[in-house]
């Protein structure tokens, strides 16, 4: 692994706390044209991350380096697992919402909304009730180099809740110019989504927003958590203190759950998304452009009991 050093930059003396401040940054892999989704197998020791542009899903196990998991992937963009264990994905090239069963088989769990195709989902998380949210902005559809061009179906891009148990796909957030990441608070009672649009309109919105979740799974609220002037959010995660880790131009910024800009991870190449893993979860694995990386923190992802 090469490593980089340097990479810290503190706001507030809280974030020495939730650093290992002698740990550099570990390169894992180069090579990739855009690196995204990065999902820890805790139960296999092994990262795994999407490679979209060139249509593949890699596999990184320590000590025996990185291998490619799933050629001709069709254009997978965001990774996490199911309550079950299954890898569950974002296919721009489906256009549609997936799950890798364990004997490899790929199951479509939804391409649809209202009898029209989906835009191409993007970033996906699931709650510990076992429902699937995931985001649906353009970006798989607008050029041939991340999935298939086509025209939106869809009237807007939405944020979907997939029930599992019902087959039912409804829209929880439908005020979003380009939905991206998103995650849950510790105890699941903040959604947070951000908001990308900025990426294809200079006035369009690079921010994160806050929604309260309700015992009936309806959003409220939705107020800007965290905003940037240049830069934009792709991915995040939260730490078990409700800490939001968000992938922010090249760095990682983390804030408090109060919204406030606690210190940064400086990367080389702008970061697309990234999760919580190794044996103690307190490892942070990042997608960054053409690289993949890890740095080790003070603290531990939040995982869903």
């Amino acid at each position: 692994m090469a490593l980089v050093g340097d990479a810290y930059a503190y706001f507030d003396r809280k974030f020495y706390s939730l650093t290992v401040p002698i740990a550099d940054l570990e390169r894992i892999h180069t090579g990739c044209r855009w690196a995204e989704g990065p999902v820890w197998f805790a139960d296999g020791g092994y990262l795994v991350w999407s490679d979209i542009p060139n249509n593949r899903l890699l596999r990184y196990l320590p000590d025996h380096g990185v291998s490619v998991f799933r050629a001709d992937a069709n254009y997978i963009n965001g990774n996490t697992r199911d309550r079950e264990g299954r890898l569950v994905s974002c296919s721009h090239g489906a256009r549609a919402l997936i799950r890798t069963e364990w004997d490899g088989t790929i199951t479509v769990l939804a391409d649809r909304y209202q009898g029209k195709r989906l835009n191409s989902p993007n970033d996906v998380v699931v709650r510990s009730d076992g429902t699937i949210w995931f985001t649906d902005p353009t970006y798989g559809i607008l050029s041939d180099y991340e999935g298939y061009k086509a025209d939106p179906e869809q009237s807007g891009c939405f944020v979907f809740r997939f029930d599992p148990s019902t087959g039912s796909l409804s829209v929880v957030a439908d005020d979003f110019v380009k939905p991206n990441g998103l995650a849950f608070s510790p105890d699941e009672s903040t959604l947070y989504i951000a908001d990308s649009g900025r990426s294809h309109d200079p006035d369009g919105p690079g921010h994160i927003r806050a929604f309260a979740v309700s015992e009936d799974n309806r959003l409220s609220g939705g107020a800007v958590f965290a905003s940037l002037e240049k830069d934009l959010f792709d991915g995040f995660r939260v730490d078990v203190e409700g800490h939001v880790w968000a992938s922010a131009g090249a760095g990682i910024n983390c804030y408090e759950p109060g919204g406030a800009l606690l210190g940064r991870i400086k990367a080389p190449q702008m970061v697309s998304n990234l999760c919580f893993g190794g044996p103690r979860r307190n490892q942070l694995f990042f997608t960054a452009t053409h690289e993949v990386y890890s740095v080790f923190v003070g603290v531990s992802g939040c995982q869903r009991p």
